[in-house]
């Protein structure tokens, strides 16, 4: 077997593949799929300082090459997943990672802390790019100014890993790694969803709820890709790949362009079982082309 093992700063991972928030849950749901303990780690679905109902329904559509999505952060608060979820989570041998969000600097900085005191929780994915919010999520990561001031005010609040995750709808992502880095992120994942939108011609409708929703999938990954190697040319900090991860080869392409890890997320949908699977032809990869490590390929593209 060639070596897998990656460091995110000083966050080890096993493997590099992770989950992508919003496409795993609370990680329990998928217990029945796969060994949770065979991922580098998995990354819950976004957390907030207080509950949230999100969008209404309908809230998910298939799309050519794709879905659209605009869940809008339904989950029931910090302290629920805290004193419930997070008992159920701390006996994994594995990377728990929480996915904050928020509507203010101070309420991300606020829910960091919270989070912080979890003994087994040993860093945080910071999202400042969810498009199917009203207030926060990506009002904040489309702009330097921004997207800094929340990472600014995390940085003082959280003292562990900190991950920060991008937003595709902007001008130039590598503007906004940059602005992300110099607050103190330990890492950059990229990219979250664009922007797209599907009409119903027969009612003349949209046929998401407020009209417009996140796209994910195979149809973003050429994009992704691009933000991904530009991202990492241009930053000290280690950078988390993901968009349309569908297999193994996917998600060495990512490494390729210099991505440390990855993070499948709509393949979940399609197959419960897809990053054990993942893992497992990464390495048969790795193996067949004579390579001893992972580290042999990061950012081995030729240019």
């Amino acid at each position: 077997m060639a070596k897998l093992e990656v460091n995110i700063g000083s966050l080890r991972l096993k493997n590099p593949v992770l989950t992508a928030s919003g496409t795993f849950g609370y990680g329990l749901e998928f217990a029945d799929f796969i060994d949770l303990n065979a991922l580098g780690g998995f990354i819950v679905k976004g957390t907030t300082l207080h509950p949230r109902q999100g969008n209404d329904y309908p809230r998910m559509v298939e799309t050519a090459s794709g879905m659209l999505n605009c869940v809008g952060l339904q989950n029931k608060g910090v302290d629920y997943f805290c004193d419930v979820i997070y008992p159920q989570l701390s006996g994994f041998d594995t990377n728990v990672i929480v996915n904050v969000s928020g509507s203010s600097p101070d309420e991300y900085a606020e829910c960091a802390a919270r989070i912080a005191r979890l003994e087994r929780v040993p860093a945080i994915e910071l999202n400042i790019s969810c498009p199917n919010v009203k207030d926060g999520g990506m009002a904040f990561g489309v702009t330097v100014s921004g997207a800094a001031s929340v990472v600014r005010a995390v940085r003082k609040a959280y003292p562990k890993t900190l991950i920060v995750k991008l937003s595709p709808n902007v001008t130039d992502i590598v503007e906004i790694a940059k602005a992300v880095e110099g607050e103190g992120a330990d890492c950059v994942s990229l990219i979250n969803t664009l922007m797209g939108m599907a009409i119903d011609i027969e009612r003349r409708r949209p046929m998401l709820s407020i009209s417009t929703g996140g796209l994910s999938g195979p149809a973003v990954k050429p994009v992704a890709l691009r933000m991904v190697w530009q991202v990492a040319r241009a930053v000290n900090i280690p950078v988390i790949g993901l968009g349309g991860i569908m297999n193994a080869r996917d998600a060495i392409e990512f490494l390729m362009a210099g991505a440390t890890a990855i993070q499948v997320g709509t393949a979940n949908f399609i197959d419960p079982s897809v990053t054990v699977k993942i893992v497992k032809g990464m390495d048969e990869w790795l193996e067949a082309h004579g390579c001893k490590s992972v580290d042999e390929i990061i950012g081995a593209l030729n240019v």
